[in-house]
């Protein structure tokens, strides 16, 4: 049987943005109510040592970091829930949020922090290895892999960009990159081409990854479908993927304005859309940064900005 409760608060997505918000609303006392979504803590609990996130200075497990976070929330009162929200309509106040399991939320303000789902080639072993050698964020993980060889997938901006980063940790970067041509920036693009340590593959697709306890190297086609067609293996010790990111931000889509990636559009410096009463932090809203302290950072301005809003509207 259906519910509907009130909040003056509700915070959809459970990771670094998340949590932030639920602490901030919850010592602002909003009695927030969060939904966890999908995946609990959102990609950091797939990410094994965290080192640059404040406060760890021997950094920290992924997951016992979003556990931390999490207990911070409840400490301050914040009814943190499982579940997703599949429905939402803001064309009436309080807005109405409708759960998988048809409960209803009615709600004065709303946070959004769904966080983005990073893109894969479909390769089935880069689930066997998720942890183990594969990685979707080179600043996240590329400390590990110091005087390593390592390979990125992807030719635009953000792989140029990582391939440098990298480039400054390990011994050699690999870029797999499937066309002729990189479709990075021309600044990017030179920058990537005259440095020493990075080595571009063009015409190169991945086809799998092999390895015992971890990737020991990349099974490689070159000229995929052509008469030169060619297969074999690069020894590397990671694997990169750099090929974008999905915001999880199809629900609101209809009435959350976004970009044309779908990464909700903020005013300005601020977490506010163009519904006024709710807001967006972390990774659904940032496509430049993807970074657990800039998500919490945003969590945290995103609840402040619900607090004000609710002074000014019961003025």
């Amino acid at each position: 049987m259906s519910t509907r409760e009130y909040t003056r608060c509700a915070i959809i997505g459970s990771g670094p943005a998340g949590y932030t918000a639920a602490i901030y609303a919850g010592r602002a006392n909003l009695n927030p109510i969060e939904f966890c979504g999908i995946q609990p803590g959102g990609q950091l609990t797939q990410t094994t040592d965290i080192e640059n996130f404040p406060g760890y200075p021997e950094g920290v497990d992924g997951n016992l970091m979003m556990q931390d976070l999490r207990k911070q929330a409840e400490r301050f009162g914040a009814d943190i829930r499982d579940g997703e929200i599949t429905k939402v309509d803001f064309t009436q106040k309080p807005y109405i949020l409708t759960t998988d399991r048809g409960d209803e939320i009615e709600a004065e303000t709303v946070i959004i922090a769904t966080g983005s789902s990073a893109k894969y080639l479909g390769l089935p072993d880069e689930t066997k290895y998720h942890g183990r050698g594969v990685s979707v964020c080179a600043t996240c993980d590329g400390f590990f892999y110091r005087k390593k060889v390592v390979a990125i997938v992807g030719g635009g901006d953000t792989a140029c960009e990582e391939a440098i980063y990298l480039s400054g940790l390990a011994s050699k970067v690999y870029m797999i990159v499937r066309k002729d041509y990189l479709r990075a920036s021309d600044v990017m693009r030179q920058r990537v081409m005259q440095n020493e340590k990075i080595e571009v593959l063009f015409e190169h697709n991945a086809e799998g990854l092999y390895g015992e306890d971890g990737v020991e190297g990349v099974h490689l086609v070159k000229r995929l479908g052509e008469a030169d067609e060619t297969h074999y293996d690069l020894p590397i010790d990671g694997l990169f993927l750099a090929i974008g990111h999905n915001p999880n931000s199809k629900v609101f889509s209809h009435a959350i304005e976004t970009d044309e990636q779908g990464f909700i559009k903020t005013q300005g410096n601020t977490p506010k859309t163009n519904v006024e009463g709710v807001f967006a932090a972390g990774d659904v809203a940032d496509n430049t940064y993807r970074q657990a302290v800039v998500a919490a950072g945003s969590g945290c301005k995103a609840a402040m900005e619900a607090d004000r809003y609710l002074i000014t509207i019961n003025k």
